[in-house]
């Protein structure tokens, strides 16, 4: 039977899903954007598609959905209420393609009725231009979510979209190891205007390592069951990728967009005042972000 999907935002991430599950075409799926999109075409490392959605471009148009992909940053979460209210019905499946810790929490509220799926996204989207997007393969499986029966759900419901996800009974964990990468990933390369390539210079390695000892030490205040050599593991995957990619707030700071800062960086100094932890390195980073993001203007493509 075919599902009705919708996939709110438009940008790297919800490009890459709306194009994978058209091209799948197994449900029925509508893009819900600020402009009209004719077509998008997806670059996969193995081949290029090109799909034709059908677009929404006013959320008073909408109809209640089985699922929606919630794909917006996750700052923007408010201003999508009116979306999720056209879209969702009791029962309706929410799945939270956003950066962060605290999914339910963030989107419940703009979404009553509906069941908030929370997820970790792992793959890499890149828009390219207007109706074009690059998909990159980060890890062996590009979702993570709790291993419940929403979760078996959604992995159904992606089989055909080449877009695997790994089911977890230990979803905290998960989610704060992915902030951890967001951490020093996104703030390093925004501030900077490079990609990841910036990563491996030394020095910039052993600041990306104190800022992560600080994280970590937050989380296990939190009650995160992190491994002893965390930092360690967490500064060798980020190391296992390409050079030439680059990260969601590099390419926002790029396009003169607002920085998502409070639900990464900010969200660790906040946990950190919550039980007393100093993060002096990552309340650096909060304030350097923050003036960058309160005065944004496009800039050219970095090396």
């Amino acid at each position: 039977m075919r599902a009705t999907i919708a996939v709110v935002g438009m940008g790297g991430i919800g490009s890459v899903m709306a194009a994978s599950l058209c091209a799948a075409d197994r449900h029925e799926v509508v893009a819900c954007a600020r402009r009209p999109i004719d077509r998008l075409i997806l670059e996969r490392p193995e081949t290029t598609v090109e799909v034709a959605p059908r677009c929404l471009t006013d959320a008073a148009r909408a109809t209640p959905v089985d699922w929606v992909f919630l794909a917006t940053k996750a700052h923007q979460t408010p201003s999508c209420a009116d979306w999720l209210a056209r879209l969702c019905r009791p029962g309706t499946r929410v799945v939270v393609l956003q950066n962060g810790i605290d999914h339910a929490r963030r989107v419940g509220p703009c979404a009553p009725g509906a069941r908030v799926v929370p997820t970790v996204v792992y793959y890499n989207g890149e828009r390219l231009g207007a109706g074009r997007v690059r998909f990159r393969h980060v890890t062996d499986h590009e979702l993570a979510a709790p291993d419940d029966a929403d979760g078996r759900a959604l992995v159904e419901l992606l089989d055909g979209t080449r877009l695997g996800v790994l089911l977890t009974a230990d979803f905290a964990t998960l989610s704060w190891r992915k902030l951890l990468i967001n951490a020093v990933a996104n703030p390093i390369t925004a501030l900077t205007l490079q990609r990841q390539t910036v990563l491996r210079r030394a020095d910039v390695l052993a600041l990306c390592r104190a800022v992560l000892e600080e994280a970590v030490a937050v989380a296990r205040a939190e009650r995160v069951a992190l491994a002893l050599d965390e930092v360690d593991a967490t500064l060798a995957i980020l190391l296992t990728y390409p050079t030439e990619a680059g990260t969601s707030m590099l390419f926002d700071r790029m396009a003169g967009r607002a920085l998502e800062i409070e639900a990464l960086t900010g969200a660790i100094v906040a946990a950190g005042e919550r039980h007393g932890v100093a993060t002096p390195l990552n309340r650096a980073l909060l304030t350097l972000l923050r003036a960058v993001s309160d005065t944004p203007r496009a800039i050219d493509q970095p090396a």
